[in-house]
């Protein structure tokens, strides 16, 4: 299905003018071997063939000097069998194409230095002309002139583009993974705390980062702020970028130190510690393994700022920061209650369906802003479709529709340790978000258009935990995160019959009631099963590791 874009014309008239990508395949004369460039198009003016080898092969007429909007314009032999390629101004695009026409031309290419748009007509126009008319881009035209000679040739064509790209299936893996690790992670951790406080020893836990418990005041500041920053962003877009990236660069760098220090604490080698200082955050006499993998991680950061617009290999150090970046926060973050969850999925769920199909009627590119948020998973497509060079080159998927459910991911295998349920709610909570986010391709592929994820993430993470609560008859507790809050003294979650480890009371009559318990017998004591024994706490402990 071929792209399509709407142009509004003023305030109270809307007209729909159809545009489609095609490709214009350059070569020199008599080599069949060329290279694809993007054209935009609209059929109405001349449908063009889908397959290259059905497209007619024609020379170009080099005419960028000129705009073609009179006829002093034309050379004196015409356009004969020739496709013009003039510049694109001062007169419409019907003048031009009716004059390359009546000289011969057998189509038009318009090199446009702005962004193309449908070149349009009106209904007696289109009856009109019977050639194709194409708007090439300013940058395609320069590399056209380098690239080939001046008896250059051109075919023009729109293949279908297929309906869902292979690369859907790694962003899938990348994104499904990052959630399940990261809340696995980030339960683990939370039990190890919990283990470590119950053995009274802190100092290994003071080593590591601190969680954050989210609020309600924190949820709506938060939304505020992005909100906020999404407009500015739209205002003063060309300014604020490098200040996003800068912000980016930073958190991700120490979002991959955090991933790689677990792995590189393993490693034997360069345990000694530096000398004594002054230096900011050295005094402490940090490993050399520390600082080594503190300056691999800015490396990789600032490699990524430089070079990040390079689309052949940038992206992977895109996509690796990002996991990492989106794993420490759900190491960090902690969300208390599943009513702190609902409320931030819920809010976060609106906000991303407004800027995502909302926004774009503001903005001057018709595109949402977060699109060119650095903020996301990219991978290139894989298709072989030669329409991957238009349009938006890469399938993207943004860091907030993996952490916002990863954070409830997390909260249900934190709970899921407390009660001991065998992972059955991280399990759920996991599969729920791999299904909407197959539901949210699916929209992709149905209305060739962007998707806000969370608008299926959303739905199928909170219903899914929310139907085995209730399936468990955990949900009061499941709600208020009974065992999660700090200012609880931690008590049981379930009330089970009081098991009795020693002999009950001595009895008051029979043979036995004069019989006094021995000083070494042990006197009467019961404890309450509920809270996880220490071996269990310790198991978890080790696995956190």
């Amino acid at each position: 299905m071929r792209s399509r874009i709407t142009i509004i014309f003023g305030a109270l008239f809307v007209n729909q003018v159809l545009g489609e990508y095609g490709m214009a395949h350059f070569s020199d004369k008599g080599v069949k071997d060329g290279k694809d460039y993007c054209i935009f198009f609209n059929s109405q003016w001349a449908r063009l063939p889908q397959d290259l080898h059905k497209a007619s092969r024609l020379q170009i007429h080099d005419l960028t000097a000129s705009v073609l909007c009179s006829p002093s314009e034309v050379p004196v032999e015409g356009f004969a069998n020739r496709i013009p390629m003039v510049l694109r101004g001062n007169c419409t695009f019907y003048e031009k194409v009716r004059l390359a026409q009546i000289n011969g031309a057998r189509g038009l290419l318009i090199v446009s230095k702005d962004r193309l748009i449908p070149p349009a007509g009106n209904k007696t126009q289109y009856e009109e002309i019977d050639i194709p008319v194409a708007l090439l881009s300013y940058t395609d035209m320069l590399d056209i002139s380098k690239t080939f000679g001046k008896g250059r040739e051109v075919a023009m064509y729109a293949p279908n583009e297929p309906v869902l790209d292979y690369n859907m299936v790694i962003i899938f893996v990348m994104a499904v993974g990052t959630v399940a690790i990261g809340g696995y992670w980030a339960g683990s951790r939370d039990i190890k705390k919990r283990y470590m406080k119950h053995k009274r020893d802190d100092g290994v836990e003071k080593q590591d980062e601190e969680t954050v418990d989210v609020t309600p005041i924190m949820i709506c500041v938060f939304v505020v702020t992005c909100c906020t920053m999404l407009v500015l962003l739209y205002l003063f877009y060309d300014y604020l970028v490098y200040l996003i990236i800068i912000i980016f660069c930073l958190a991700s760098s120490i979002g991959l130190y955090s991933c790689l220090w677990p792995f590189v604490r393993r490693i034997p080698v360069g345990k000694c510690r530096i000398p004594e200082n002054n230096l900011p955050y050295c005094h402490k006499r940090p490993q050399v393994r520390m600082l080594v993998l503190f300056a691999f991680c800015v490396a990789v950061s600032v490699t990524w700022g430089v070079f990040r617009n390079e689309d052949q290999w940038a992206w992977v150090l895109q996509d690796a920061l990002g996991i990492a970046f989106c794993l420490y926060m759900l190491k960090t973050i902690r969300l208390p209650t599943f009513k702190a969850c609902t409320l931030l999925l819920v809010v976060l769920f609106v906000y991303d369906v407004f800027f995502v199909f909302i926004t774009p009627l503001f903005t001057k590119s018709g595109e949402s802003i977060m699109v060119e948020l650095p903020m996301v998973l990219k991978v290139p497509r894989l298709n072989s479709s030669p329409l991957a060079l238009c349009d938006r080159p890469f399938s993207l998927l943004g860091f907030g529709d993996i952490l916002v459910p990863g954070l409830l991911v997390a909260y249900c295998h934190r709970f899921d340790i407390l009660m001991q349920s065998s992972r059955i709610y991280f399990l759920a909570c996991t599969i729920g978000y791999g299904i909407g986010l197959l539901i949210t391709f699916v929209a992709l592929a149905l209305m060739q258009m962007g998707q806000p994820a969370l608008l299926y993430l959303v739905p199928c993470t909170l219903l899914t935990s929310l139907v085995v609560a209730l399936w468990r008859r955990e949900l009061p507790m499941f709600w208020t995160g009974c065992g999660f809050v700090k200012e609880a003294p931690q008590p049981a979650l379930v009330k089970a019959p009081i098991l009795c480890t020693q002999n009950p009371d001595p009895p008051t009559e029979g043979p036995s009631a004069n019989h006094k318990p021995h000083a070494s017998e042990p006197t009467y004591q019961c404890e309450d099963p509920t809270p996880p024994p220490e071996k269990a706490l310790k198991e978890e402990a080790t696995q956190s590791e």
